[in-house]
């Protein structure tokens, strides 16, 4: 123990308390007193024990795969081995297409089972249970690429406690092959560590493909052409190799079917169908395709890089038959060729290239001039409903925007009215740039406008994002596909026309069959590159569908797509009395099937024996103790504050603390970067406007900054070598972690004596070690409490 706390730094026990959520309260103590606090037996023994792990004895990730519909579950069983009462997280990394279908507690022989409630009724049992003195979590689901479930109990010392996660989703086929990722982040060793795959696809497997994580074996065993299994179980050391704190990886696994009926596959189970539809060895139709990228300021640095980039290998990329055009906007609209699209050959691709290479971003944003730009050169107002069919090539609009609508028309409604009306039958796909894209604007445009849209990270691989979206859109095959199913054999049939059909895609369309049909007979129609093709067939329905296991997925896979559906009709609806039917439909459908979905939540088991709580927001501070932070009036001119007793400069800090920017988001709050662990805390303050606050104040040089909250974008020089920032952060669809707020930030602080005070001033660079917001009474009285101390 001894030469444990001996190695644990000051600063390190901050980031600790802070991190591991235990710090409910705050207050002020002197660097004496934490040292005493810090040195006592009890504190001692009851950090040993708050920095060790419970023991993870069992985590296995198990999918199953049947005709591209997977069920994944992940199984996680912990122990508590030590002599306290301890939390243990569990935490899954889920897809955003899946949808959550079961959650399972087991404890003490107890097994608990979340319940999936409509979203309202959720939150209201939820915060019931909160007044109750209960601690019930509420999971809902968010629309990102990866979304966090992360559920957290309170194990007795000596217990056991197993989670069982399930979600369920359909793997999208893209560039040529479906893509099954599974995480695998247990957070330390463990002895018992499987990860077990089966697919099945009746058609056939043409191939399939294993990422293994770095330095691993999986076996993948492939008894059939239709049946492909993987199986992955490192020993510990085999663990050590990668990691000695445990796996933090994906595991990825790739393969693509045999598909060689032009009409696709189609499954029926228990009066329910699923149609697959991807024809392969068609000749790629040629297309007018129209880039319009935003080049407002927003752009500005890394994300206009890295479109210059995607855009040189993209236009590299076209073939001599396709016809293209450049839009970029901000608040003016600049196209590169008037009038019309070129052909891409070779001298005319080069000039786009250095079209490329000048563009500078600053400005506004004109989306809706942007768009009727494009209109006009996709769909020229001189072309008739002949040129579609005489041309042979598919229109399409690839719009990326960061941002939302600043000049010019910014009513979302009439801009969509707009685009609606001109770009007639060209397909649009938005891509969204970030966090402050207006995605919901983009999404609903793309819906109107036979198209997709798609989000695209800020991070390193943002170009490689923006080339594999174009890559999936590069090659049409067909054109205005029709699905359908005769003689009134089908019904709640889902989405069954498409505009287009591009190569290494697959096109799903699920449905019911009525009671004694036999043989249902499907027509596919479409148009390729030179005229309307038609096919027809008839698929025997087998009478021992009914006892196939393997097909048990198809009714899941049809109340699956029906609610995407629904809920995407629900986005591009504004009547509200459509909205609200389709919002019941989508919400029984989810409740039925036991799915979590984005008009339903999940409400995790609370019990007297076994409590639960979701993470509460990142550095959050109780209401109750803003007297602490909030400091007293400015003092009257000419007058200074009495620095603290005992302020004394330290000899041999362990670290000095820095403020620096940050991209957590919430109320105003002011940012300290622990510089040791290269991490950083963040402190929130709530309060109401015109609220002051004494940011800064320097007494040796008769300086202080007291801000109230009012401001947009305010440099303030305050003296030579003492820079401050204050930067208001507003969001038009604000989000849990993005509320607008005001953030406080010392960009330079050299200037500044040891004796500075202040919510910002204790953590600058000149500041002593007298004042810490370090420790919660919470862990002190906690401690006293386990240890039976006084």
């Amino acid at each position: 123990w001894e030469r444990f706390i001996q190695s644990v730094d000051l600063i390190d026990v901050l980031y600790f308390y802070s991190k591991t959520g235990l710090c409910s309260y705050v207050t002020r103590i002197s660097c004496k007193s934490f040292s005493l606090l810090l040195s006592s037996p009890t504190f001692k023994l009851f950090t040993y024990f708050l920095c060790l792990q419970l023991k993870v004895t069992d985590y296995l990730v198990k999918c199953s795969v049947v005709s591209r519909y997977a069920v994944t579950t992940v199984q996680s069983s912990v122990w508590n081995q030590l002599p306290i009462t301890k939390e243990a997280a569990f935490e899954v990394d889920l897809p955003s297409s899946a949808f959550i279908s079961n959650f399972t507690i087991t404890s003490s022989g107890k097994v608990y089972v979340a319940q999936v409630k409509e979203r309202a009724a959720a939150r209201k049992m939820y915060d019931t249970a909160k007044k109750q003195g209960k601690t019930a979590g509420l999971v809902a689901t968010k629309s990102r690429e990866i979304e966090k479930f992360r559920v957290a109990v309170s194990v007795p010392s000596g217990a056991r406690v197993s989670f069982f996660l399930t979600y369920e989703e359909l793997l999208q086929r893209r560039l040529g092959r479906y893509e099954l990722t599974l995480g695998l982040r247990p957070g330390q060793l463990v002895q018992n560590l499987t990860l077990d795959v089966c697919i099945r696809e009746r058609t056939g497997i043409s191939f399939l493909k294993v990422l293994p994580l770095r330095t691993s074996q999986a076996v993948t065993n492939t008894p059939s052409p239709e049946c492909a299994r993987v199986r992955y179980t490192p020993t510990l050391n085999q663990q050590k190799s990668i990691s000695s704190n445990g796996l933090n990886a994906d595991f990825i696994i790739q393969y693509d079917v045999d598909l060689k009926d032009l009409i696709g596959d189609v499954q029926v189970y228990d009066g329910y169908f699923v149609h697959y539809f991807a024809p392969r060895g068609l000749p790629v139709v040629p297309k007018d395709v129209i880039f319009v990228i935003d080049v407002s300021s927003s752009m500005i640095g890394n994300k206009i890089k890295q479109t210059k980039q995607a855009m040189s290998t993209i236009l590299g990329d076209l073939r001599e038959g396709d016809h293209f055009n450049i839009i970029t906007f901000s608040d003016k609209v600049h196209t590169w060729k008037k009038g019309k699209t070129v052909r891409a050959t070779r001298q005319n691709v080069w000039e786009a290239k250095e079209f490329v290479k000048r563009i500078i971003a600053e400005g506004w944003t004109n989306i809706n001039a942007a768009l009727l730009s494009a209109a006009q050169l996709v769909n020229p107002p001189s072309s008739g409903p002949s040129r579609r069919t005489s041309s042979h090539r598919v229109p399409l609009v690839i719009f990326l925007t960061d941002g939302e609508a600043t000049i010019g028309v910014t009513s979302s409604e009439t801009i969509l009215s707009n685009a609606k009306k001109a770009l007639g039958s060209a397909s649009l796909f938005g891509l969204a740039f970030g966090d402050d894209a207006d995605f919901l604007l983009l999404k609903r445009l793309a819906l109107e406008n036979r198209g997709v849209a798609r989000m695209v990270y800020e991070d390193a691989d943002a170009a490689l994002q923006l080339k594999d979206f174009y890559d999936e859109v590069a090659s049409p095959l067909l054109s205005d596909i029709q699905l359908s199913y005769l003689d009134d054999q089908a019904f709640d049939v889902t989405r069954s026309l498409f505009p287009n059909y591009f190569q290494g895609s697959e096109l799903v369309v699920t449905g019911r069959v009525k009671t004694g049909v036999k043989d249902l007979k499907v027509l596919v129609s479409a148009i390729d590159s030179k005229q309307q093709m038609k096919l027809e067939n008839d698929v025997f329905i087998s009478q021992e569908n009914g006892t196939t296991d393997s097909l048990d997925f198809v009714h899941r896979l049809w109340a699956y797509f029906t609610i995407k559906e629904l809920l995407l009709a629900k986005l591009n609806s504004t009547d509200p009395a459509t909205q609200k039917l389709l919002t019941d439909k989508a919400t029984n459908l989810s409740l039925k099937y036991n799915f979590v979905t984005p008009v339903t939540s999940l409400l995790t088991p609370s019990h007297n024996g076994l409590k639960t709580s979701p993470p509460p927001p990142a550095g959050k501070i109780p209401t109750s103790l803003l007297k602490i932070l909030k400091t007293a009036p400015p003092p009257a001119p000419g007058k200074v504050s009495t620095p603290l007793p005992n302020a004394k400069k330290p000899n041999t800090p362990t670290t000095t603390p820095m403020l620096t920017f940050t991209t957590i988001d919430g109320d105003p709050h002011f940012v300290v970067q622990l510089a040791k662990l290269h991490q950083n805390l963040c402190f929130t303050v709530d309060g109401r406007a015109n609220d002051v606050l004494r940011l800064l104040e320097d007494p040796e040089r008769s300086m202080q900054s007291n801000k109230i909250y009012n401001l947009t974008l305010c440099w303030i020089e305050l003296a030579e070598g003492v820079q401050f920032l204050v930067l208001f952060h507003h969001y038009k669809h604000p989000s849990y972690l993005q509320l607008a707020h005001l953030g406080f930030y010392i960009t330079d602080g050299r200037g500044l004596s040891d004796s500075t005070q202040g919510l910002l001033g204790a953590y600058t660079e000149a500041s002593t070690e007298n004042e810490y917001v370090v420790l919660f009474w919470y862990i002190w009285h906690k401690t006293l409490k386990i240890l039976n101390c006084r």
